[in-house]
């Protein structure tokens, strides 16, 4: 493993001890840096190596659905690993008070955690490394190459981050080595786990819970990417900006759950270059904006408020701040998909019902949200709630990065000036029209049922 992956988070001596693997954001086996790292120190030290996932309070808006997906993927998780003989632990509270409290009572001598750069995680993982009296080292096994090293600060664009990612893409193409069966079994053993029983347990209100269309878990993640790359890579240039196709992978609630590693992911298709325009045009979204999504959110603490917006932007929305409004709606009217414009209306509907917007509708979704409430934060809450309560891919920095694009002008660029939006780049839904069949899209979203706002929704 490359030694820059890693980064110590506390400086206590080192101990003898068991080694513990916190699992937050990447549930896998397979191709996890972290995992890797941990076995790797626990094997040379002779100790057990146990993996422990906190379950902890309702995180950003999760709905049971996100949960039951996470949870069906961490029983994967916690089934391969018992028969490496690793113990799996999962654990219910704040990682501040549950962890430290585990490594004591099996007298742990390293704990190691993956990396994430939104504010909660990184505010759990600097509580625990300061209550825990063991080293705390954070490994990034959710990204190619992690964002310190990929760039020292935050990009203004996809232009300016892309050429540093290529000059250094060949020095992280290292494939993760497999996990190894540990030699003797922990005494400690593994946490029983009602599963079954787990996500009945978390006593949720979910009005409008989505339904998940794909299955969980690490075999699945990776039978899909087979699939995908077998039957869709070649056609995903032509089709991913259609919403009536299906030229998207489907791979994002993989990836943002860490059922799927995009190290193997991007050296697949790396290796599949005879495919021409459409590896270009997938590498870009999976490799270069995931990872401007993952910088923005590392070196802006703001990331999900109006305060991350470039200078230009913040000031030509301010410009623009009491223009007229032909159409202004309510929270509730939004969620509801109760507006004059049925291809919004559609998109939300898709969200709400399957967790899901078709990527290039969901910055049109966004803007109108811009367009249809009386300020640009009121806009920015509204669409990362629907988007983090809703979305199987929410509650991740590609969804911030792409709700600040749309609303704020991260990573874009000034546009000819009009109403309301200043110089922020506009959408229509006339423009949609050029670029596919909107009545096609409508009718196909008026079909899916069931959608919890239906009942006196005037549409």
């Amino acid at each position: 493993m490359n030694p820059d992956r890693m980064r110590p988070l506390n400086d206590r001596e080192p101990r003898s001890g068991p080694v513990i693997y916190w699992m937050q954001r990447d549930h896998r086996v397979r191709d996890n840096w972290a995992l890797h790292y941990a076995q790797r120190r626990a094997l040379s030290a002779g100790t057990p190596l146990h993996v422990v996932f906190i379950l902890a309070p309702r995180f950003l808006g999760a709905k049971v659905p996100h949960y039951r997906f996470m949870l069906r993927g961490l029983q994967q998780v916690a089934e391969a690993l018992n028969e490496l003989e690793i113990g799996f632990h999962l654990l219910s509270g704040t990682p501040e008070a549950t962890l430290p409290a585990f490594c004591q009572a099996i007298e742990a001598g390293l704990l190691v955690s993956d990396f994430s750069p939104l504010r909660g995680c990184r505010a759990w993982r600097e509580a625990v490394a300061e209550r825990i009296d063991i080293p705390h080292h954070e490994v990034d096994a959710h990204n190619v190459m992690p964002p310190w090293i990929a760039s020292p600060k935050r990009e203004y664009a996809a232009r300016t981050l892309r050429p540093k990612l290529r000059r250094i893409l060949g020095d992280w193409r290292t494939p993760v080595p497999a996990v190894q069966r540990m030699p003797s079994p922990s005494t400690t053993g593994s946490t029983e786990v009602d599963w079954g029983g787990l996500v009945d347990s978390l006593q949720c209100e979910d009005p409008g819970a989505p339904i998940a269309l794909v299955e969980p878990g690490e075999r699945a993640a990776y039978a899909a990417m087979e699939a995908f790359l077998e039957d869709g890579l070649s056609e995903y240039d032509r089709l991913r900006n259609d919403p009536n196709e299906s030229g998207q992978s489907g791979l994002s609630p993989y990836l943002h759950f860490g059922h799927l590693g995009p190290g193997e992911l991007v050296e697949r298709v790396l290796a599949m270059g005879e495919a021409g325009l459409a590896v270009d045009a997938f590498l870009e979204e999976v490799l270069v904006r995931r990872e401007l999504a993952e910088n923005f959110c590392h070196y802006e603490p703001h990331y999900d408020r109006v305060d991350a917006f470039p200078d230009w932007a913040k000031k030509t929305l301010a410009a623009h701040a009491q223009d007229p409004r032909e159409y202004l709606y309510t929270r509730g009217q939004l969620e509801a998909a109760q507006t004059h414009d049925p291809l919004w209306n559609a998109a939300q509907r898709q969200l709400v019902v399957t967790g899901k917007i078709h990527g290039y509708l969901r910055m049109y979704w966004a803007k109108k949200i811009l367009e249809w409430t009386n300020s640009p934060a009121t806009a920015m809450r509204i669409a990362i709630d629907f988007n983090d309560g809703y979305s199987f891919d929410g509650r991740d920095p590609n969804g911030y990065a792409g709700i600040a694009w749309s609303i704020g002008g991260v990573h874009d660029r000034a546009f000819a000036e009009r109403p309301i939006f200043g110089k922020i780049r506009y959408m229509s839904v006339q423009g949609s029209r050029r670029k596919f069949d909107v009545d096609k899209y409508v009718s196909s979203m008026a079909q899916l049922e069931p959608f919890p706002f239906d009942e006196g929704n005037d549409d």
